[in-house]
């Protein structure tokens, strides 16, 4: 009777965790150039041939997207990190994001909010503030960084654009509005300034978006170390966030697993994190793979006998990826960089420059650059890759595929929410690759 009875638990636990398996989760992408794209009249397609009428509810309901992350520049110039390069990618105003905004919360999407806090990229190599705030000194930027922060916001609510996720920088490792830091001890940085900066962000979040969660994002992945100093920084500083973002590029950050790579990977940085910093959830705010045109300059790894360079090895990047991320139940979201790509947009003049979306192909986005009466899904398979991304928030990944992919996994034991447990976990459990009774 005493078995009859725990078997029925069992199953009970079993359905419930199934149940919630992916609540409370985000998956999906940075859309920041669709609104151009659309406008440059780019024709989406299915993987039928059939054009695609919204691609933002198109993701949603047949790909199981639920959160759209878009980028914010104080005032854009369509201009490059230099000044003095055409760049029509950059053109994300405050008007622009707030028309995107509401669309994303009208559809029923999480609206992920990347503020640069510049009038154009910024990243590791790029900390420059927006020209008006050039002459401004430390303190007075600080000041600025919260009532920018608060009227943006402010203005994003009354037109019906709340963020439910806001980025307070972006890639901000090494600094932002000029305020120089590392992670790791470096003659000239300044942590006082810097954290002004975030922290004065942070705090204006809070004031008006008080449900919003405020992510911190950095771009070294793989490096235990950087992480752990950069975030314990600030932690031990008192600044106010919930999530820690990064960004997960291969071909500049490296492999996924230890197997692959011992000394720097992803998988034992998630692990380090949740050691380090057990009440922060993490996100990966960034990722892609390039599915031709493998580039020949300014990478650091060169993974394509991992993942080719083609639909069918970016297809199976993205499922590695989920799979290793199900591994870690401090791991929150997933966002792909720039899935809209589709070539330079339709209705390019280049001889007047307008309807010009990006100027030269990325080749990491999920539909094909060349337009063939339109832009067809990449798929591998007969599956496009898009559609991968629900998986995410699924039991399938949640664990299953996560053990049976892994070709060390010493017995390891996750329960059916993909969650890593001891021996003496009670419930049903999966080790290798099968599930049982514990």
């Amino acid at each position: 009777m005493k078995r009859i009875t725990f078997a029925i638990i069992a199953l009970l636990f079993a359905l419930t965790s199934m149940a919630q398996t992916g609540k409370g989760k985000y998956v999906g992408g940075d859309i920041s150039l669709l609104p151009s794209y659309e406008a440059s009249q780019t024709v989406y397609l299915d993987a039928n041939g059939n054009k695609i009428p919204d691609l933002l509810t198109w993701l949603m309901n047949d790909c199981g997207w639920n959160c759209f992350r878009v980028r914010l520049f104080v005032n854009p110039q369509k201009m490059a990190n230099d000044g003095k390069t055409f760049d029509p990618a950059v053109c994300q105003d405050i008007d622009y994001v707030k028309a995107l905004g509401k669309r994303i919360k009208d559809a029923g999407g999480k609206f992920m909010l990347d503020i640069h806090y510049s009038d154009t990229y910024v990243d590791a190599t790029h900390i420059q503030s927006p020209a008006a705030w050039k002459s401004l000194s430390v303190s007075e930027k600080a000041e600025k960084m919260y009532s920018y922060t608060k009227e943006t916001l402010e203005t994003l609510k009354t037109s019906g654009a709340t963020p439910d996720l806001v980025q307070v920088g972006n890639e901000i490792m090494y600094g932002v509005c000029d305020v120089k830091v590392h992670p790791y001890e470096a003659n000239g940085d300044n942590w006082d300034g810097f954290i002004s900066l975030v922290s004065n962000g942070c705090k204006a979040v809070r004031e008006v978006c008080p449900d919003a969660k405020i992510i911190l994002h950095t771009d070294r992945p793989s490096n235990t170390e950087y992480n752990k100093f950069w975030y314990g920084k600030m932690v031990d500083a008192g600044v106010e966030f919930d999530i820690i973002g990064l960004s997960y590029y291969p071909f500049w950050h490296g492999y996924l697993t230890a197997s692959q790579d011992k000394n720097y990977n992803l998988a034992s940085s998630l692990d380090q994190l949740k050691s380090d910093f057990p009440d922060k959830q993490v996100q990966i705010v960034e990722t892609a793979y390039n599915f031709q045109y493998w580039p020949t300059t300014g990478i650091s790894y060169d993974t394509q006998k991992t993942w080719a360079c083609s639909a069918d090895g970016q297809h199976k990047f993205v499922k590695d990826l989920i799979a290793e991320l199900a591994n870690h139940d401090n791991v929150e979201g997933l966002s792909y960089w720039c899935p809209e790509e589709a070539g330079n947009g339709d209705a390019a003049n280049w001889d007047t420059n307008e309807g010009i979306v990006i100027t030269g192909w990325l080749n990491r986005g999920l539909w094909w650059s060349t337009n063939s009466n339109g832009h067809w899904p990449l798929t591998s398979g007969g599956v496009t890759t898009a559609s991968l991304f629900k998986s995410f928030l699924s039991e399938e990944a949640a664990g299953i595929n996560a053990v049976n992919d892994s070709k060390n996994n010493d017995d390891r034991i996750y329960n059916l929410a993909g969650q890593r447990v001891g021996k003496d976990y009670k419930g049903i459990i999966i080790q290798n690759g099968k599930k049982r009774i514990n």
